[in-house]
């Protein structure tokens, strides 16, 4: 076995990821979702990871979690409030206030790194921000 393939079996032996049947599960992964993608620097090994995680936190929150109808701008506010956070929380999606009052206020377009930052965050399909 190569490096990283002996270290992604580490972190599946660790993590023990499956389907997700309950929302505390949900939760856990979501924690685990989050601590893996605030690392400064991730290996292919967390990478795969992390996109298993993503894949099985969509599939149990479409299935059990949809999302209404909504604008993205709807949707970010929602998550904001469900997360309890500020403008000023959103600033490492963003890059700067003034870009996420512009954003939140309608007077800025989402970029594809915004959406691919808030999907990461808030362990929601990118598809949501369209």
């Amino acid at each position: 076995m190569k490096a990283p393939a002996i270290e992604y079996a580490r972190l599946l032996s660790e993590a023990r990821p499956e389907v997700i049947h309950a929302d505390e599960q949900n939760a856990i992964y979501i924690e685990m979702l989050e601590r893996l993608t605030s690392l400064e620097n991730e290996t292919p090994a967390q990478r795969k990871l992390i996109e298993l995680l993503t894949l099985l936190i969509e599939e149990y929150e479409s299935r059990n979690c949809p999302l209404p109808d909504a604008s993205p701008l709807d949707i970010i506010r929602h998550l904001m409030e469900q997360h309890k956070l500020r403008q000023k929380d959103m600033v490492d999606i963003f890059g700067t206030e003034s870009i996420v009052s512009d954003v939140l206020n309608g007077k800025r377009d989402l970029t594809k790194d915004h959406i691919a930052r808030l999907s990461s965050r808030f362990a929601v399909s990118p598809a949501v921000f369209f």
